[in-house]
């Protein structure tokens, strides 16, 4: 069954309302990589219970309705499909804990051609539960390698820029630990790629990869770290493109670059000399 533009972007996903408590946010910031330095009174906030906070790049697995293109319905080859590119804005800073509604829709369907895929858009808005204030939106592509044909052009919610050719300002390295794709799926990624060697190398990995989000959440506690101060409310946009999987267990190098009104990024993984997320924004609010 082939993709079917119109029934696609009008494809109901539904709302999600979900609680979730400090010991979330703890487990979240853990499973990230937070307190891998544990006298490092910065990091404690996040993963303490005393003046808790949550990072802003938890917001990406709030409200989330699950894997909604594995419905036969959609037309969706959804064995082939990889997610291409992310983005976050926080429109305030998120609770370490608290109730909130996740609303998604189909935004848009660019399709490259029959044999050649389409990327699908969609976005996802994060509201508080009890006030209906937005707290988020998160853009997201997800790259359908399997279909195309359907005939959608639609523009993409987000532009990314290409990353710049100069040395960075400057450079954070944080490790990733072995276990780390096991720490991730805790937080509701339970795709068996991540935690099953048979299944990773079916896919034509030599073992589990880390989580193209969970890569996506060093990128950003490098930013926390080396411009902000660990100072969540400060981190108020982030985006970047997938471009290679990580192995849990390598070291993750971000590049920073200062641009004009903006921040670059790209972050690599230093064992393989690997570009890993490419074409990163950031917006860091200067207080």
């Amino acid at each position: 069954m082939a993709i079917d533009y119109r029934r696609l972007l009008d494809w109901p996903v539904p709302e999600v309302r979900q609680t979730y408590s400090v010991r979330d946010s703890q487990l979240y910031a853990l499973a990230t990589g937070l307190g891998a330095d544990p006298v490092d009174t910065r990091q404690l906030p996040f993963v303490y219970e005393h003046n808790p906070q949550a990072l802003p790049m938890q917001a990406v697995v709030l409200g989330y309705p699950g894997f909604w293109m594995k419905d036969p319905a959609t037309g969706v080859d959804w064995v082939r499909l990889v997610h291409a590119e992310q983005g976050l804005r926080l429109h305030r800073p998120l609770p370490a804990s608290g109730e909130v509604i996740g609303r998604t829709r189909v935004v848009g369907i660019n399709d490259k051609g029959p044999g050649k895929g389409a990327i699908v858009y969609s976005q996802r808005t994060l509201h508080d539960a009890v006030s209906d204030e937005l707290i988020a939106t998160l853009d997201s592509s997800t790259f359908c390698r399997g279909d195309g044909g359907c005939g959608g052009s639609d523009a993409p919610p987000m532009r990314l820029a290409p990353t710049p050719e100069r040395e960075p300002d400057a450079v954070c390295e944080l490790p990733t630990l072995p276990q780390q794709a096991l720490l991730y799926r805790q937080c509701g990624d339970f795709n068996p790629l991540h935690a099953d060697p048979a299944v990773a190398r079916a896919a034509g990995f030599e073992r589990p990869i880390l989580h193209g989000l969970c890569t996506f959440a060093v990128a950003g506690h490098a930013l926390l770290r080396t411009l902000c101060d660990y100072d969540p409310a400060r981190l108020t946009q982030l985006q970047a493109r997938f471009s290679a999987p990580v192995y849990p267990g390598e070291t993750l190098r971000t590049e920073i670059w200062h641009e004009a009104g903006a921040v670059a990024f790209r972050t690599l993984a230093v064992e393989r000399q690997q570009v890993v997320l490419s074409h990163g924004r950031a917006q860091i609010d200067t207080r």
